[in-house]
């Protein structure tokens, strides 16, 4: 089994069965309540250079263990995510001892962020009320004094990496106007929680579909069914997740909308029909998927609902792992009708099909507005290395570096950063790199895991 690198009907078949239980459905997470926010300031680094800023711990105003840990886990989870899009200098934490803690807001030692380089510097408190916390976030300029963001959220305790998202999230629509992906998850298939499924050649191993921030931090199970669910797809709206299930013995799409705690199978396939790799359409109301149902796997779309069944390619190849362009017009598509498979572009009709990538490729992934990229795993080596190839140029890029196989890239929803599998790191995880090929971070470590797939922003 090649991991979906080019996964015929028998292939997959080969796995074992799966059934979806309803226990530990994870609740939809919702953005802490906030004041409004008076904008003050740009604040800007040296000529060229991104602005300067020191995010310390926030400061506790109530005693307690928890008020005290979620202070200290904003203010690193805030410089971690801030430094992720690189639209910051974010000066090194470990210089800030010299400088004392506050008391208060308003008596933050400007004169000492300033002796440090600091252009801005973001503070906050944490304070414990009778449901929950109020926290209070100030970014201010360190020449002036003035403030150029000011935010107060409130909501739970046991939510500090929540709050520093939001903050980041806002912070770069603020100051750069950029939409961060701080706030946004990434599913993905793992075998963390181990053991095995019997079948009549031989016991296999279990897999279940996960999110995670991401960061891979607050990893959450959404099927318990100790058997088989892979290659997630989130919605659009981020509310459900279509996946791969073996649970009744041969493949089929489920959807599982995960804070409601219910299930769909919108292909409704069954041991002739079967359906897998699903991808959803830009507006959520179409999935488009591979099936053997008339004999040869190809590419089919269905309505959400499992209306108005279409097969989109007929030919004597193999056509699997659709892929929607961000307008919904075109799909791309891995196809074997040239020999090897290869990435293939065609209209979401199915008409004017033409192949983009001419190497041993698959898994192609397109990029958001206004990119107009895909990426996909090409074959390099002893394994396979991302690539990205540009409509407007023409001309194709690789990312990874030949260290390990690297697979099933994933595009965050900003354009910015792609999440992949890799195997350099001994057994296969899910590593994110921004769309440079810079700033390379492995996200899991726990199991093996795959099949990356990354949420939209929270709606």
């Amino acid at each position: 089994m090649t991991h979906m690198r080019f996964a015929t009907a028998a292939a997959l078949a080969a796995y074992a069965t799966l059934a979806l239980g309803a226990q530990g459905v994870p609740q939809q997470p919702a953005p802490p309540p906030q004041q409004p926010s008076e904008i003050t300031l740009t604040i800007r680094g040296a000529a060229g250079l991104p602005p300067k800023y020191a995010v310390p711990d926030f400061i506790a105003l109530s005693s307690d263990a928890e008020t005290t840990a979620a202070a200290k886990t904003i203010g690193q989870v805030l410089w971690d995510d801030l430094n992720y899009e690189r639209e910051f200098y974010l000066i090194p934490r470990d210089t800030y001892r010299s400088i004392p803690q506050p008391a208060s807001l308003d008596q933050v030692p400007l004169d000492r962020w300033r002796e440090l380089g600091a252009d801005g510097v973001i503070v906050g408190t944490v304070r414990r009320t009778g449901n929950g916390v109020v926290v209070q976030v100030r970014l201010l300029d360190v020449a002036s004094g003035k403030s150029a963001f000011a935010k107060e959220y409130s909501g739970p305790a046991d939510k500090p990496r929540l709050y520093a998202h939001t903050v980041s999230d806002e912070v770069h629509v603020q100051q750069r106007a950029l939409k961060g992906v701080a706030r946004t998850k990434i599913a993905f298939t793992s075998d963390r929680d181990g053991g095995r499924i019997k079948g009549p050649v031989g016991d296999r191993g279990i897999s279940e579909i996960y999110y995670a921030d991401y960061d891979g931090a607050n990893p959450k199970r959404v099927t318990a069914t100790r058997s088989l669910s892979i290659t997630p797809a989130w919605s659009p709206d981020g509310k459900a997740i279509a996946y791969t299930s073996y649970r009744t013995g041969f493949q089929d799409i489920l959807v599982s909308y995960i804070f409601e705690g219910r299930l769909s199978t919108p292909a409704a396939g069954d041991s002739d029909r079967q359906n897998y790799l699903p991808a959803w359409s830009p507006d959520g109301t179409k999935v488009a998927f591979t099936s053997n149902r008339d004999g040869n796997p190809e590419i089919y779309i269905v309505n959400r609902d499992g209306t108005g069944l279409r097969r989109l390619t007929n030919n004597q190849g193999i056509d699997v792992t659709p892929t929607w362009a961000p307008s919904g017009n075109q799909i791309a598509f891995t196809s074997d009708r040239a020999g090897t498979p290869q990435v293939y572009i065609m209209n979401a009709d199915g008409t004017s099909p033409r192949r983009i990538a001419g190497e041993w490729s698959d898994r192609a992934t397109w990029s958001p507005a206004p990119f107009n990229e895909i990426a996909y795993a090409a074959r390099s080596g002893g394994g396979y290395d991302i690539r990205v190839y540009n409509f407007a140029s023409g001309e194709t890029v690789q990312l990874t570096n030949g260290i390990g196989s690297n697979e099933s890239p994933a595009f965050s929803p900003n354009g910015r950063h792609i999440a992949f599998t890799s195997t350099r790191a001994g057994k296969e995880q899910i590593f994110t790199i921004a769309r440079d090929g810079k700033d390379l971070r492995q996200i899991t470590k726990e199991g093996t895991n795959r099949y990356p797939n990354w949420s939209n922003y929270p709606q």
